[in-house]
């Protein structure tokens, strides 16, 4: 099984449907655009928050084991897919790598 890298490539903020639908919220999403986790396998990484690992822990698992070419052909690299988490109101966009490193 490998590690896989996760990076946040790019994060939305939909002002006006916060205004319209959501409770005000508190630390809503601390990640930054660059920041990178580490996946051991099909560990979530510390510091990647739950709903994200949620919408992408089945591409990681696929990615970890050696998988990949999702959707027959949708990325460019076959051992990488593109997800965003599934936060509605400030969703953000992850491109997951598989690597060369073995998992602990």
């Amino acid at each position: 099984m490998k590690k896989c890298r996760i990076t946040v490539m790019k994060k939305a903020l939909y002002k006006d449907l916060i205004a319209k639908y959501e409770n005000p919220k508190e630390h809503a999403c601390t990640l930054e655009e660059g920041q990178v986790f580490i996946a051991n396998g099909w560990k979530a990484p510390n510091g990647l928050c739950t709903s994200a690992w949620e919408s992408m822990s089945p591409f990681v698992m696929t990615l970890a084991h050696g998988g990949g070419d999702f959707y027959d052909g949708w990325m460019k690299n076959k051992t990488s897919a593109m997800v965003s988490c599934n936060d509605g109101f400030r969703p953000v966009s992850f491109l997951i790598e598989a690597l060369d490193e073995e998992a602990d």
